[in-house]
C-alpha cells in the first residue's frame, strides 16, 4: 500500500494546544454503524455494556527533555527515549553538530553524561557522576510534549498530559486516549459491571516521527517495550467467555493485546514489539477501540483504518474536520467499531489486480 492513501487535510488551527478544563469534557465521534455520529465524551457509559473489559495502559511519562550545553559552550536538548539501566540511557540529542563519542554534556547545569556510542538515530548516554538517571529526570525534566504542540511544558502538564491510572514510569508520549478517563468516570463504570484490565506499553518518541517510504511494506516500525502480564490475559479470556467485548483504550493497548496474541492465541508476553498493523491485519483480540485522532501518514492512522476500515476511517476524520473536532494528544476521541476487512486503500486493490 502506498502510505499517499493515507493522507488528509488538516487545517492547523484544529490542532490541540491545550487539554480542556475537564478530562471528560471532550467530544467523541462514534463509529459504530453505517454514519459517524456525534457525541461527548461521557457517552462512553452508555456505549459500554456490563460485562465489557476495558483494557487501560498504565505507562507513566518521565520528565524526559532536558536541556544543557557541551563543553564548548554549545546547547544540546536531550530526548530520552529509553531507560537501560540506573546511569545509562538511549536519547535523541538535538546540537548543531552531533556529538561524538566521548563528549560530555552538562544538563540542567546538574550534571553530566558522556556520550558511549550510537544506536541508529539514538545516542548512548551514561551518567558521569551519580547512579540515578530516573531521580535526576524527575528533578531536572521536563515533560516531553509532542511536536505538534507549539508551546513549552507548563506546570499544568506534568498532571495533564498523565492518565489518572498511570503507574509503571518509562513513556516519553502518553498514551493519550486514557487522557479522557477521570477517576470518577471509572468508578462508574465499575458501579455498571464493566471490568479493568492493564497492560504495559512504554511508548516512544517514535510514535511521531513519520513514515519516510512510499511503499508501507518498507517501512520499519520503532521498537517499543511491554508487557501484558497473566492477569490481563485472564481478564480477556473471562470476558471473551460471558460474551462480553475487549474495548482497547489507545493504539498503544492495540498492540499490545496483538503482539501478545501474535502466536494465535493471547498468552503473557514481556518484551519489544514492532508490530506494524495496516489495512488487512487480522485482528486476534481487540473487539472495540477507544482512540484520539492521528496524524496523516502514520502509522496510527493505518492502525484504526485496519480496524474500522479505509474509507470509512476516512470519511470520519473528514467529517471531523468539517464539525470542528480537536485533534491529536489534548484533543478529541473516537469510539471504533469493526469495519468491513475488504475496505482497502486503492492501492492495496491496484496490487491484487496486478497492476
Amino acid at each position: 500500500m502506498r502510505v499517499a492513501d493515507f493522507d488528509y487535510q488538516l487545517p492547523p488551527e484544529l490542532i490541540a494546544q491545550y487539554p480542556l478544563p475537564e478530562r471528560a469534557g471532550s467530544r467523541l465521534l462514534v463509529l459504530e454503524g453505517e454514519r459517524p455520529r456525534d457525541a461527548g465524551f461521557a457517552e462512553i457509559e452508555a456505549l459500554l455494556r456490563p460485562g465489557d473489559l476495558l483494557v487501560l495502559n498504565d505507562t507513566r511519562v518521565i520528565p524526559a527533555r532536558v536541556f544543557g550545553r557541551k563543553a564548548s559552550g554549545g546547547q544540546v536538548e536531550v530526548l530520552v527515549e529509553r531507560i537501560e539501566s540506573p546511569r545509562q540511557v538511549l536519547a535523541m540529542v538535538r546540537a548543531s553538530r552531533a556529538p561524538k563519542p566521548g563528549t560530555r554534556l552538562r544538563l540542567a547545569e546538574a550534571f553530566e553524561v558522556e556520550v558511549t556510542g550510537r544506536e541508529g538515530p539514538f545516542f548512548c548516554l551514561a551518567l558521569v557522576d551519580g547512579d540515578d538517571v530516573l531521580a535526576l529526570l524527575r528533578a531536572h525534566g521536563h515533560i516531553p510534549l509532542p511536536p505538534y504542540i507549539e508551546r513549552s511544558d507548563e506546570a499544568d502538564d506534568a498532571d495533564r498530559y498523565q492518565t489518572v491510572f498511570a503507574r509503571r514510569e518509562g513513556a516519553v508520549a502518553a498514551p493519550t486516549a486514557g487522557l479522557h478517563f477521570d477517576a470518577g468516570l471509572l468508578e462508574r463504570l465499575q458501579a455498571r459491571g464493566v471490568e479493568t484490565a492493564t497492560v504495559t506499553l512504554h511508548v516512544g518518541a517514535g510514535t511521531f516521527q513519520p513514515v519516510k517510504v512510499e511503499d508501507t511494506r518498507a517501512h520499519q516500525m520503532h521498537a517499543e517495550w511491554l508487557e501484558v502480564g497473566p492477569e490481563a490475559c485472564a481478564a480477556v479470556a473471562a470476558c471473551k467467555a460471558r460474551g462480553g467485548r475487549v474495548v482497547a483504550v489507545g493504539t498503544t493497548c492495540v498492540r499490545s493485546l496483538e503482539t501478545a496474541a501474535a502466536g494465535g492465541e493471547l498468552q503473557p508476553f514481556q518484551g519489544e514489539t514492532r508490530l506494524f498493523i495496516q489495512p488487512g491485519y487480522r485482528f486476534r483480540v481487540v473487539d472495540r477501540m477507544v482512540t484520539n485522532f492521528h496524524l496523516p501518514q502514520s502509522t496510527l492512522l493505518m492502525l484504526v483504518a485496519a480496524f474500522s476500515g479505509y474509507r470509512r476511517i476516512l470519511d470520519a476524520y473528514a467529517h471531523a474536520v468539517a464539525q470542528r473536532y480537536r485533534f491529536f494528544s489534548y484533543g478529541d476521541a473516537m469510539w471504533l467499531a469493526p469495519g468491513d476487512p475488504a475496505d482497502l486503500p486503492p492501492s492495496a486493490h491496484e496490487e491484487s489486480d496486478g497492476v
